[in-house]
């Protein structure tokens, strides 16, 4: 993993992520974060060393999380305040998880030989994501308890699966 890759990966997921957020929230163009997600991702498979590796890792991590984000809207846990939906999410959800996953293919990886450590922060920066886009206007919490404890759940399984089945299916 080269340090240049790494910085470009992090800053390619973190403008499809402002985009996303602040398109929505501030510039009211929804669409905005879908379509530098879809340049960001485009960019990413292009110069990506092992696409098939790729593809198999996004549906791996972003199935699981957006059918998980889709369950808490369902079950008014939280609910994203967004102009375009597609089924309960916005619709720039896909794009959004899409982008994440990009994270686990070249960055996580790190977790590899300190998983406890992985699981621990993944437990605690996923939740905090998510709570830190209610100040911003993305996203209303309507049940903090139950939001803490899936939230928290979901993010420490989620890295668990990816340490201890994804990767090991390469």
């Amino acid at each position: 993993m080269q340090k240049l890759n790494v910085f470009l990966v992090l800053t390619g997921y973190q403008i499809t992520w402002l985009a996303c957020v602040f398109g929505e929230t501030r510039f009211s163009l929804p669409m905005l974060g879908i379509w530098v997600g879809i340049i960001f991702l485009l960019i990413y498979f292009y110069f990506n060393n092992n696409k098939q590796k790729f593809i198999k890792i996004s549906l791996l991590i972003s199935v699981p999380g957006y059918i998980f984000d889709t369950l808490l809207v369902y079950f008014q846990i939280y609910d994203f305040e967004t102009i375009i939906k597609l089924g309960n999410l916005p619709s720039w959800m896909i794009v959004l998880w899409l982008s994440f996953s990009t994270l686990f293919d070249e960055i996580l990886t790190l977790f590899k030989s300190h998983k406890i450590l992985g699981i621990i922060l993944s437990g605690v920066l996923g939740p905090l994501t998510y709570y830190l886009g209610e100040p911003i206007g993305v996203i209303k919490i309507y049940n903090f308890q139950i939001f803490i404890i899936s939230m928290t759940l979901f993010w420490m399984i989620l890295m668990y699966y990816y340490l201890n089945y994804v990767l090991k299916t390469d």
